[in-house]
């Protein structure tokens, strides 16, 4: 009998969590490596740890692991915190890899859709210009560096906005009677969490199968929205009629990511566009 896949999730928080519940069911071992273990679904292999502390995790498995996920979340939103997060903890996993002589088949890293800084709503694909000049692009793309200058075979997976169960800051925006410019339309890519696992796994199964991955995947649902249309939409199904008085937008770009190259692999997203996603969050109420 073949002997079980072997997967670590490096920063096994939401994404992570729903990553490895999928590949469990499909016989894999998982270790899921966070700092508080315990809150690990069941079955999933606990492994304690913290990615800003050097000290490598004592419990760090001795068996060769065939696949590697980072898929850590900063919880400081400075320089100081994504360089620690993204950068140093990446480093650390790929030291505490090379620390038990573990070379893993593949190394996926979820990046950002947020390293492309284009402004007028162009469609773009993972071939795009990745220059957006703030800080957290700058050091995203510093850590893709170091994924895919790491000796192991590196896939980037730039995901766009997170939503899903507990990821609902547009929900309270909207509420408070959040307003958005319609023109021009500011255009807004994203991604419900399950479906982030989803891609996820899609790119895992692939790889264990002998498909060459690419480089980099973007994971975005089928359809980029303007954001004032998304407002709209929500704004009906929660009943809001009154507006701020003040527009209260925080994205500094506006493009539009295909998912194409995801597509091709085989990966759906089991929530095509924002509706599906929210109209489900708000069902669930």
């Amino acid at each position: 009998m073949a002997t079980p896949a072997s997967l670590l999730i490096a920063g096994c928080g939401d994404v992570g969590s729903r990553l490895a519940l999928r590949m469990q069911a499909q016989g894999w071992r998982v270790y899921g490596l966070r700092r508080n273990a315990a809150v690990l679904p069941t079955g999933i292999l606990p492994l304690a740890g913290d990615l800003h502390v050097d000290a490598c995790p004592l419990a760090w498995p001795e068996e060769p692991l065939d696949y590697v996920v980072y898929a850590a979340a900063a919880s400081q939103h400075d320089e100081a915190g994504y360089r620690s997060t993204y950068v140093e903890g990446l480093q650390r996993v790929l030291g505490w890899l090379a620390q038990h002589r573990q070379r893993p088949v593949r190394l996926l890293f979820t990046s950002s859709t947020g390293v492309y800084g284009q402004q007028e709503g162009e469609w773009i694909d993972e071939n795009a210009t990745a220059e957006a000049q703030g800080y957290a692009a700058q050091v995203m793309r510093e850590a893709e560096r170091v994924a895919l200058d790491s000796g192991i075979p590196a896939t980037l997976v730039r995901l766009s906005g997170l939503y899903g169960p507990g990821r609902e800051w547009l929900l309270g925006q909207v509420r408070q009677g959040y307003r958005v410019d319609a023109q021009p339309p500011l255009y807004a890519n994203r991604i419900h969490v399950e479906d982030a696992a989803g891609l996820l796994a899609t790119l895992l199964q692939a790889a264990a199968r002998g498909v060459t991955l690419d480089d980099c995947y973007l994971g975005v649902d089928d359809e980029p929205a303007a954001l004032h249309e998304v407002v709209g939409w929500l704004r009906e199904q929660l009943g809001v009629s009154h507006w701020s008085e003040q527009q209260r937008v925080r994205r500094a770009g506006s493009k539009r990511c295909s998912n194409a190259r995801a597509r091709a692999l085989g990966w759906e997203p089991r929530y095509p566009s924002y509706r599906e996603g929210y109209a489900e969050i708000l069902a669930g109420r």
